[in-house]
């Protein structure tokens, strides 16, 4: 289905802006996660060390499962804290596959952590590392016809491309607030660089905080992600689990975002999103999120329904009631 769309000159040059970011076009570049708040070292380098443990999270998301070349994610990150908990060291393998366009990266993270009265910490956080762009541009079926082949499928691209972030991060055992900025290179995507479609990796801006509210059986854990891309519209996430007696979690978050870059009054509903979190153990953590579109594409009966499945896993190392706090909660 995806490599039919490609037969229309229009959707070819629409996919080509997509990918490349152009500012024809506004689109976020960077992965997506329902559940961001179990992942946060993919979006703030800065986060390193601050569960105390040796942690290691794996997230895949299925993003419109029931189209053909709809986005797949796969996020796996480790991180622990060294240096007697002044630094934190981190790893960062993903991959983001979008019909022809394959992104897969790696990245190393060190926080610096300052301890701020006896609960609170206070990180400094970098990452560096490269990320592969691969568009398998000969599959594509074009148009039938008689006419000249279009010389911009006539061969596989593939560049290697160095980045590096910052963020900061402060957090103790009952909230978080943190700012990154987790690729800062806008790098050129020569591969479509012709006429007014000039492909550059944009510089995305992330804002996230949450907390927790009560001490009993039942507690309430709201968090927000704000998303801000030049050229785009920012982008907000909204979140409220409520646990249970600090085993099971269930919650709703809400995402939407401005209609138009320029206007700070105007915003439209991108997706609600049901979750389902689970501390199995002291050390293991599943989560599950589905995502209902509401941005008006699956009132297309072409589209139906577009399903999004998100699956969360957590394994935390060590097992000591010193250094295993049950749960932690970010």
């Amino acid at each position: 289905m995806f490599k039919n769309i490609l037969k229309t000159k229009w959707t070819k040059m629409l996919l080509l802006a997509l990918m490349a970011g152009g500012s024809a076009v506004q689109a976020q570049q960077e992965k997506m996660f329902s559940q961001y708040m179990f992942n946060m070292l993919a979006l703030n380098p800065a986060y390193a060390g601050s569960r105390d443990v040796l942690s290691a999270t794996g997230v895949y998301r299925n993003q419109w499962g029931n189209i053909e070349g709809a986005p797949k994610t796969t996020s796996f990150t480790i991180d622990a804290p060294v240096s007697r908990e002044k630094v934190g060291l981190g790893l960062q393998v993903f991959n983001d596959q979008l019909g022809l366009e394959n992104y897969t990266g790696i990245f190393a993270t060190y926080s610096y952590r300052i301890k701020i009265g006896d609960r609170s910490t206070l990180a400094f956080g970098v990452q560096g590392g490269a990320a592969s762009f691969r568009w398998d541009l000969t599959s594509a079926v074009l148009a039938p016809g008689g006419g000249m082949a279009d010389p911009t499928f006539g061969s596989n691209t593939t560049m290697i491309l160095p980045n590096f972030g910052t963020g900061v991060y402060l957090s103790n055992d009952r909230g978080y607030i943190g700012i990154s900025a987790p690729y800062l290179l806008e790098n050129n995507l020569s591969a479509f660089d012709s006429g007014q479609y000039r492909g550059k990796q944009r510089r995305h801006f992330y804002m996230m905080s949450g907390l927790v509210l009560g001490r009993n059986a039942i507690k309430f854990k709201p968090s927000m992600l704000v998303k801000y891309v030049a050229g785009a519209p920012l982008g907000i996430d909204g979140n409220l689990n409520v646990w249970f007696n600090d085993r099971i979690s269930i919650g709703t978050s809400y995402r939407f975002q401005q209609f138009l870059a320029y206007d700070l009054n105007n915003y439209k509903s991108d997706a609600i999103i049901g979750m389902l979190e689970l501390q199995l153990s002291n050390q293991f953590r599943f989560g599950y999120s589905y995502d209902h579109t509401m941005n008006g594409l699956s009132g297309d009966k072409k589209f139906l329904t577009l399903q999004t499945h998100e699956i969360m896993v957590r394994y935390e190392f060590g097992s000591t009631k010193s250094k295993i706090l049950t749960p932690r909660y970010f």
